[in-house]
């Protein structure tokens, strides 16, 4: 089936459900001045065609929706992931990582585009036919159930047999650690009990594919972290396609094998954490991923991957081009790459800096300075350093290697 041409919105109509439940689905255009109604969705599974030569494990091709036919909220989206992989959407509210996660799980219909599952088109499969477990934000846990009838939701769905749903709800519960609690309801458990019970829920009727849309989002700080690593041991263990929607960086970084960050509807750089942290490709991912610094200046001159770049409000530095076109570049550094008081031979460029605020944390103290027309220049300086010459109003000079410093779109 072709997908609707764009200006054509069509919303699925959910009634409510889980991961595994046999949700309604139904095709309810949106209407516009220039929108025209989608044909109806297909539902039947035999329908769907086969893509022969799919290496991905799944696929979006030239992805696009819209809400109101004018404005697309996700644009030309092409990204293929692989079986076995962790990969997390992430980008700030709004840059379309949710829609494009809903589509997959088959709560939004595409505008255009294709989606692949295993090679087998979807984008016109209902979301109980796909097979892909769901953990959504508030959980979603049935509170006047126990934790097993819970767990056990999306087989008995299913119809599978009774011996076989107390085998695998059993199973669920030992792979997240939470067997003896089978007989509480929800109201009894943490926030982070809740949330393993609808990951196990997810996980009991053995999908091809876990999506997560920031469901880790209203638990406390310190249980969230405990939660990344033990939703990256299980995927370790177990194995399975995973794929996670978040807007922190730190969550995305813990846990994925590869990040694809979002922004105005488009990928701006598919990368693993360290990709993204070290080698950012834009300004954007530059300032989105990590503490990053930024200053503005105009090129004057290039030789192969270096170039030099006058600042707007300092001396001619040396940078690695990265993605410049035209005259104006802002420069990325990174806080740690930076050395107060370098001598000549630890640093290609040197500037001078004022001392705004020196905060101590432990492992390193986190120096703000003004540097070239701006004063939130950060340093990191680890705390076995000598600080003698450090005090808040004193004049130093900061320096840093041309390879650190990376020329990117102004």
């Amino acid at each position: 089936m072709v997908a609707p041409p764009y200006g054509a919105v069509a919303r699925p109509l959910l009634c409510f459900g889980i991961s595994g439940s046999p949700f309604s689905h139904r095709s309810a255009p949106i209407s516009s001045d220039t929108a025209t109604a989608p044909p109806p969705l297909q539902t039947s599974a035999a329908a769907v065609a086969t893509r022969p030569d799919a290496a991905p494990y799944v696929e979006f091709l030239a992805l696009q929706k819209t809400y109101d036919g004018t404005s697309l909220v996700v644009k030309d989206l092409n990204l293929k992931i692989r079986r076995g992989e962790f990969l997390t959407m992430l980008g700030p509210s709004g840059s379309g990582k949710t829609t494009t996660l809903m589509m997959l799980a088959g709560f939004e219909a595409p505008t255009d585009g294709r989606i692949f599952l295993d090679g087998v088109s979807i984008e016109s499969m209902p979301p109980h036919l796909r097979d892909i477990g769901m953990v959504f934000q508030n959980y979603a846990l049935f509170p006047h159930m126990t934790v097993r009838q819970n767990v056990a939701f999306p087989l008995e769905v299913r119809k599978r047999p009774a011996s076989e749903i107390a085998a695998k709800v059993e199973q669920a519960m030992k792979t997240v650690r939470l067997s003896g609690f089978e007989d509480r309801r929800p109201a009894q458990l943490s926030g982070g009990q809740q949330q393993r019970v609808a990951l196990a829920r997810a996980l009991v009727f053995e999908p091809k594919l876990v999506l997560m849309d920031e469901p880790l989002g209203a638990l406390d700080k310190q249980l969230r972290e405990q939660m990344q690593v033990e939703i990256k041991h299980l995927h370790e263990r177990l194995g399975i396609t995973m794929v996670y929607v978040t807007h922190d960086q730190a969550e995305a970084m813990t846990m994925s094998d590869r990040i694809a960050v979002f922004n105005e509807g488009r990928i701006q750089q598919l990368d693993t954490a360290e990709g993204l942290y070290e080698r950012p490709v834009n300004s954007f991912v530059a300032q989105f991923i990590g503490e990053n610094n930024r200053l503005s200046g105009r090129v004057i001159g290039r030789d192969g991957d270096r170039c030099r770049v006058a600042l707007d409000n300092g001396p001619e530095v040396s940078a690695l081009a990265v993605n410049i076109d035209g005259e104006r570049t802002r420069l990325s550094i990174r806080p740690e790459r930076v050395t107060i008081n370098p001598t000549a031979d630890e640093a290609d460029n040197h500037l001078q800096a004022r001392v705004e605020e020196m905060i101590y944390l432990g492992d390193h103290r986190r120096v703000r300075l003004s540097v070239a027309g701006t004063d939130e220049f950060i340093v990191k300086v680890p705390s076995g350093h000598a600080h003698g010459a450090l005090a808040v109003g004193a004049v130093v000079s900061v320096g840093w290697s041309w390879a650190d410093c990376r020329a990117l779109d102004a």
